[in-house]
């Protein structure tokens, strides 16, 4: 009598994998040394906008986040110095709550992972929703822990213009794609409403817009009604509040800056509107003061003039096969002080500044750009040969009659004395009516054609009467 052995089992049974995998799953948590008890401190020391944290000297870094946990909440903060023997943690959120003792954990550098469904949502600066929509779906692909602009070299060159929609812009300050400019304008100038009208470009793929330490009430009539749906659908808008902490004003323009990074390095033309530069200038002001750096400049450190261009250079044109960051920065200037310190070194930077006056702006005309203090850096590649002749005209015509404002005010110009001063008289403030526009009116498809219709249509009944 013979018994036959039983066949040896080759495949192992479901829940023996399940068994494996949540092991695996477990050895690879324990592998990161990130998510070890070790790597944690004790709050040592508190102060209204910082705190100390001992312990964690030896593991941090620059940059990193911290996670606080104290009277049942957890909150999050970000190294700003180490020390021998402890760091300084600027919060995210009030240190209102912060004890002697608590415990603090680091999580490593921050992780923004933009997804294509992004679009047409707002987020704080940690990425996080504030709509009230659905979860964030997230990205796949980490992105890196310190985002650095592309090699000179390495870059595409920027050569093609586009239409902003804004005659006053298109004309004597045209933009081309990958340009970074800036927009000065002093407080209740205009500012807000020029950047909705520039956000509705219809050139673009995606539109970034990033709104450090606006008033709160305005955000959602900035988004809702100033932008409107049609342009909100492809706008991913970041939101960091005047009421929020200097850390996430800091922040936000970082994590707009990566947002459009992301869709940049997916081949879209984005457009990046940070409104505004001064308030992120006056945010690294806070954390840095705080942080022991004294000040070298009207109150600023000399940090803020590193982290300035640090951020800016990260717009642009991408690498070959990529697309581009068209940014468009507005700079609040400070009592109206074009010589203030911020709006001095970010001019050096960007490729270009739109200057709005506010004398302009108390005659009425809107938007309220003074076309002779503007300047586009990269305006020969978007003119053509015939336009850039014709805009050099306009602004000659243009500088004389604003320089001879007082003499026709005394009575002391003489009609027929001087022919071009005759013309002058008789065009520009044609020039002037034709170049306003406001958000209802819609956008310009052809300027210089409006300008030459308008000319045309005032100089007639003229023609006529002479």
């Amino acid at each position: 009598m013979s018994s036959a052995l039983p066949a040896a089992r080759t495949e192992a049974p479901p829940a023996f994998d399940n068994r494996l995998a949540a092991l695996e799953l477990l050895e690879r948590r324990f592998a990161d040394d990130r998510t070890l008890v070790r790597r944690g401190g004790r709050v040592t020391e508190i102060a209204p906008t910082h705190y100390r944290v001992g312990g964690l000297s030896a593991i941090a870094r620059l940059g990193d986040i911290v996670e606080h946990r104290g009277q049942g909440r957890s909150r999050r903060g970000e190294i700003v110095q180490i020390g021998r023997n402890e760091v300084l943690v600027a919060p995210y959120e009030s240190s209102e709550d912060v004890g002697v003792g608590d415990a603090v954990f680091t999580r490593g550098p921050i992780s923004i992972t933009p997804h294509p469904s992004w679009r047409g949502r707002a987020i704080d600066a940690l990425g996080r929703p504030i709509d009230n929509g659905p979860p964030l779906i997230r990205s796949a692909q980490q992105d890196a822990s310190e985002a650095v602009p592309p090699a000179a070299l390495a870059r595409q060159r920027v050569d093609t213009g586009f239409m902003t929609g804004v005659r006053v812009i298109d004309i004597f300050t045209p933009l081309c794609f990958g340009q970074r400019m800036g927009v000065f304008a002093g407080s209740g100038v205009g500012k807000s409403t020029l950047l909705a009208m520039l956000a509705g470009a219809d050139a673009f793929d995606t539109v970034v817009v990033a709104l450090i330490g606006e008033r709160g009430r305005e955000v959602r009539e900035f988004l809702e009604d100033t932008i409107g749906a049609a342009s909100m659908a492809k706008t991913v808008a970041v939101v960091a509040t005047s009421d929020e902490s200097a850390m996430m004003r800091r922040r936000a323009p970082d994590t707009a800056m990566r947002v459009a990074e992301h869709f940049r390095d997916q081949g879209h033309r984005v457009l990046l509107v940070l409104d505004s530069i001064t308030r992120f200038a006056h945010a690294l002001r806070e954390v840095a003061i705080g942080a022991g750096e004294p000040p070298v400049a009207r109150g600023y450190p000399a940090s803020v003039f590193t982290e300035l261009p640090r951020l800016l250079e990260r717009a642009g044109p991408g690498m070959e096969g990529t697309g581009s960051i068209t940014a468009i920065i507005s700079v609040l200037i400070d009592g109206d002080d074009h010589n203030d310190p911020v709006a001095d070194s970010v001019r050096g930077i960007l490729d270009g500044h739109v200057v709005l006056d506010r004398a302009i702006a108390e005659q009425g005309r809107y938007p309220p750009v003074n076309p002779l203090a503007s300047i586009s850096r990269l305006a020969g590649k978007a003119w053509t040969p015939d336009q850039r002749v014709l805009v050099s005209r306009l602004k000659a015509m243009i500088s004389r009659f604003e320089d001879t404002r007082d003499i026709r005010l005394l009575g002391a110009y003489q009609p027929g004395a001087d022919p071009e001063l005759d013309l002058a008289v008789r065009q520009v403030p044609v020039i002037y009516e034709a170049l306003g526009q406001s958000p209802v009116d819609g956008p310009s498809f052809d300027p210089f054609s409006d300008l030459a219709s308008h000319l045309r249509a005032k100089e007639r009944p003229h023609v006529q009467a002479e």
